[in-house]
C-alpha cells in the first residue's frame, strides 16, 4: 500500500472513529440557544443573530436568510451536463454515514453515461464545534462533496438546511435536470431513480414527486419532537406534501421553491413546509403509481429492494453489508420475472 493510500485510509478511519465517539458524547438538550456560529480566521465564534424585527421566533428557529457558506463546492457542476443532484442531509458528526454513502449509492459514477452530483448538507455542530469543524474541513478537502452554512445543525433547523441545498442548486447548478433531497439513513436504489426520472426524455417542468402524505395536522404539544407552535404555523392541517425521507423534483423547481420560501413564514417541519411552498406555487405533486419511495424500515430482500427507490432507517453498517449483495444479485430479479 503506497503512502497516499495509507494516508487516505488513516483519515477515513479517523472519521469513522470520531463519528462513533461523538454519538456517545452527543447530549440531548431540551432547549436551544438563539445563536449561530461564524468563522474568524481559524476559530469559530459564537454570535447572536436577531430573528426578525419585532418578532422572536419560537423554538429559536432563527430567520430570515442571513447565513453564509462556510464550506462550499461552487465548481461541482462546471463543464458537466448534470442530470441529477443528490442533496443528502447529515449531521456534522456523521462521518461514518457519509463514508458509507460514498462507497454505495452515492457513488457519482454509479450510472454510466449519466452525470450525478453528490452533496452532503450540514450546519455547525452545537456541542463540539471546534473539534468537529476541523475534521469536517479535512473531510471536505479530501472528497469535495460537503456544503455548510453557519446555522446550528439541529432537527429544528432542517428546513434551513434543505433551503441551503436549494440555494446552492439555484446559484451553482441551475441547469441540473433533476434534484433529489435525501436523508442520510436510507438505502437508495440510484439506478432505479435514474430510470424513473428517465434521462432519455425531455426534462419535465413543475415536477415534484415522492411519497405523498395527506391530511396531517401539526403537533401542538410541546413535548413532541415535531411540535409546531401556532406562531410558526396557524392552520389546523398541512397541505399534501412528500415525506422528507426522499423526494425528487425538476431543476426549475429549486428556484421556484427557494424564491417563494422568502415570502412564507418558515416553520420547523421541513417536508410540510416544502408542501406549503408547493401549494403557494400552485404545483400539484406527481404521485407514483406504486409506493416506490418507501419511508419505513424493511428487512433486506434483494428483489423487493430492487423494486423500490428508497428504504428508510438503514445504518451505515447495514448499508455496507447490503450493497455488494444487492449489486451482484439485483439483475437476477428481472431475469426471473422475464422467465
Amino acid at each position: 500500500m503506497n503512502l497516499r493510500r495509507r494516508c487516505t485510509f488513516s483519515l477515513v478511519l479517523c472519521f469513522v472513529l470520531i463519528s462513533m465517539v461523538s454519538l456517545f458524547m452527543y447530549i440531548s438538550l431540551t432547549t436551544q440557544s438563539n445563536h449561530v456560529y461564524t468563522f474568524s480566521k481559524a476559530n469559530i465564534v459564537k454570535e447572536s443573530i436577531p430573528a426578525s424585527p419585532g418578532f422572536k421566533y419560537p423554538l429559536d428557529f432563527v430567520y430570515p436568510y442571513n447565513y453564509k457558506f462556510t464550506l462550499n463546492e461552487p465548481e461541482k457542476c462546471q463543464h458537466k451536463d448534470v442530470f441529477l443532484v443528490l442533496l443528502i442531509t447529515t449531521r456534522v458528526n456523521e462521518f461514518a454515514t457519509r463514508f458509507a454513502i460514498r462507497k454505495t449509492w452515492g457513488n457519482e459514477g454509479l450510472v454510466p453515461g449519466v452525470f450525478i452530483v453528490r452533496l452532503f448538507l450540514v450546519g455547525i455542530d452545537k456541542h463540539f464545534p471546534d473539534l468537529l469543524q476541523e475534521l469536517l474541513k479535512e473531510e471536505s478537502m479530501l472528497f469535495h462533496d460537503i456544503i455548510q452554512q453557519n446555522f446550528v445543525d439541529s432537527s429544528i433547523n432542517l428546513t434551513i438546511k434543505t433551503l441551503m441545498g436549494l440555494q446552492w442548486v439555484n446559484t451553482f447548478c441551475p441547469k441540473a435536470s433533476y434534484i433529489a433531497k435525501l436523508d442520510g439513513d436510507i438505502f437508495l436504489n440510484t439506478e432505479h431513480l435514474v430510470r424513473f426520472l428517465n434521462p432519455n426524455m425531455l426534462t419535465k417542468e413543475n415536477y415534484f414527486t415522492g411519497y405523498v402524505i395527506r391530511g396531517t395536522a401539526p403537533y401542538r404539544d410541546s413535548a413532541w419532537k415535531y411540535y409546531v407552535p401556532y406562531e410558526l404555523y396557524e392552520p389546523d392541517y398541512y397541505p399534501p406534501y412528500c415525506g422528507g425521507t426522499a423526494y425528487a423534483f425538476s431543476g426549475d423547481m429549486a428556484k421556484k421553491i427557494y424564491d417563494i420560501a422568502h415570502v412564507i413564514k418558515p416553520f420547523n417541519i421541513e417536508d410540510a413546509f416544502i408542501g406549503v411552498c408547493l401549494e403557494k406555487l400552485g404545483i400539484n405533486i406527481s404521485e407514483p403509481k406504486k409506493n416506490i419511495f418507501y419511508g419505513h424500515k424493511m428487512e433486506y430482500e434483494t428483489c423487493r429492494f430492487s423494486e423500490l427507490i428508497t428504504v428508510h432507517h438503514i445504518s451505515p453498517e447495514e448499508l455496507l453489508q447490503i450493497w455488494p449483495v444487492f449489486m451482484t444479485s439485483k439483475d437476477k430479479c428481472q431475469s426471473a420475472k422475464d422467465n
